[in-house]
């Protein structure tokens, strides 16, 4: 697909991190873009930094994407790009023991399901509802839109207290295909990314020797991952016509170990 002004995106958890990269390479190229994502003050200041259009969207609930969608096409038309990149993470043992007193506990299972919320079917609404605006377009050089998920290697290498976290990226992982089958019939492309260890707001506030130490841990290049490489790789995936139903790890070689 070709990159220009006269096409409009939207990206979910837009206002910082990996999706905030994707605004600014999609705005570098001209495409107008709104920005959908929980956190109005750094959503509107990313907006106007970058040229886009804010929607403050709940991707958790049907009325809030809906209307979030309905603003984004008010101002820039329909869509024909839409990348996820709105997420939680999770940590805890399915079950454990306190070091200290023996209590024994388990995952809050209401965590569990808001991870599942907003990783999986928060993804999965925005997909669908977008899907269905961009039905409405003609085809362009023969298709008509282009999505990117996000899931993560721990969708493939999910280490201990991950299973919730896991569970809900390797959902994403799971259903890129079937969906891209199902859009094959109406020219919409679905691609998804796994990333390894980025340099996101969450990480770049973890002590300086953690971030050394996971650094450490990459294989090749021995550093955390440039939320721009994430970027890159979305508009290859957009741009590039053959590339449809993957899932791509981008993470320096890594292969998470047990913890």
């Amino acid at each position: 697909m070709r990159l220009s002004s006269d096409i409009a995106a939207v990206v979910t958890g837009g206002a910082s991190g990996l999706g905030k990269a994707t605004v600014e390479k999609l705005r570098a190229e001209g495409v107008k873009c709104s920005i959908f994502d929980r956190d109005e003050e750094r959503g509107k200041a990313t907006a106007d930094e970058l040229g886009a259009t804010f929607c403050k969207v709940d991707v958790t609930s049907d009325e809030s994407v809906e209307a979030g969608f309905e603003a984004a096409r008010k101002a820039n038309g329909q869509e024909r790009i839409l990348v996820c990149c709105a997420g939680i993470g999770s940590a805890m043992k399915t079950a454990s023991r306190a070091k200290e007193t023996g209590e024994i506990k388990h995952f809050p299972l209401n965590i569990f399901e808001l991870t599942i919320q907003i990783n999986l079917i928060g993804t999965f609404r925005c997909v669908a509802k977008s899907g269905a605006g961009i039905l409405t377009l003609d085809p362009v050089d023969g298709e008509r839109g282009a999505m990117v998920m996000t899931a993560s290697v721990a969708a493939e290498d999910g280490q201990i207290g991950q299973a919730a976290y896991s569970a809900s990226k390797g959902g994403v992982v799971g259903m890129t295909l079937p969906i891209a089958r199902d859009f094959s019939g109406e020219g919409i492309r679905i691609n998804t990314i796994l990333p390894g260890i980025f340099e996101t707001p969450l990480m770049m506030g973890a002590p300086e020797k953690v971030k050394e130490a996971l650094a450490a841990s990459v294989p090749f290049p021995k550093r955390l991952g440039n939320p721009q490489e994430y970027a890159s790789l979305a508009l290859e995936m957009i741009r590039n016509p053959y590339f449809n139903g993957e899932d791509v790890r981008l993470d320096g070689a890594i292969r998470m170990g047990l913890r």
